[in-house]
């Protein structure tokens, strides 16, 4: 548990990190040697950088827990049309069958588009709506086998639940959080080693210069792994970050007996 803990708080700082940094040090000693010093205002670090980058953190975490809503959502309706197919019709074995088959191609198809690169994601979209047209002609097999119209209607409303949630899920992968926000606080996280080196270096005369250069470091440690916080969790379909949605296998599905007997 310990080294999972490590380990996730390592992978929060990269080479932005160590960039950060070096250009905090830099600036620092620059004020150093030409005395340059001012006790500035730390408010205008929350304002400018940790307020629009802890906002961001909020928006792309409650995306992450509605696209974890709507995949949800999505198994549930693929679980209970495949129920209906095996249980609601006499004779019932090739329709399980068959829905077994669409909810297999309906996941991966889902997979596939979500995960895919804006630029495919059209034409990987219109794979899903392609297993969502068979879904509905699957429908109609079962009207034939003699299903009633409240019980179709009823597996109707379950696909519209799938087709509804997807949709809702695929605006979270096309969509991010406000570009300008994100851009806002970028900008001033990059200028912040060089507008906060006057308030490093005046540290650094009270405190001495390794105390000085030390809180440079972790002004630059503390902002830019929020930075990276945010980035990890703007797209939570991309597989990177220890919190993007993971497409487990459908372990319910593919482990449920396909035909357990004639509908009563």
């Amino acid at each position: 548990m310990m080294m999972d803990l490590v380990r996730q708080f390592l992978r929060i700082f990269n080479f932005q990190v160590l960039l950060i940094s070096v250009l905090a040090v830099i600036a620092t000693h620059f004020c150093i040697v030409y005395n340059l010093r001012s006790d500035l205002p730390s408010s205008l670090v929350a304002v400018a950088i940790v307020f629009p980058i802890v906002f961001s953190i909020g928006a792309a975490y409650q995306r992450r827990e509605e696209a974890l809503q709507g995949l949800a959502a999505i198994r549930a309706g693929i679980a209970s049309i495949y129920f209906a197919h095996r249980d609601w019709v006499r004779d019932g074995e090739a329709h399980a069958v068959r829905a077994q088959s669409l909810g297999r191609d309906l996941y991966a198809a889902l997979r596939l588009a979500l995960m895919s690169k804006p630029s495919e994601r059209l034409a990987n979209s219109l794979t899903v709506y392609k297993v969502i047209s068979a879904y509905s002609r699957s429908h109609d097999q079962l009207r034939r086998a003699g299903l009633g119209s409240t019980e179709l209607s009823r597996i109707n409303n379950f696909l519209w639940q799938v087709t509804a949630s997807y949709e809702k899920v695929r605006m979270i992968a096309d969509y991010r959080t406000p570009g300008s926000l994100r851009a806002f606080s970028k900008v001033y996280l990059n200028l912040f080693p060089i507008l906060y080196a006057p308030f490093y270096a005046d540290i650094a005369a009270k405190g001495g210069d390794v105390f000085g250069y030390g809180v440079a470091v972790a002004y630059a440690c503390v902002l830019v792994g929020l930075n990276n916080i945010q980035d990890r969790l703007e797209n939570p379909f991309d597989g990177i970050g220890e919190d993007d949605v993971r497409f487990e296998p459908f372990h319910e599905l593919e482990t449920t007996p396909p035909f357990e007997g004639e509908a009563p």
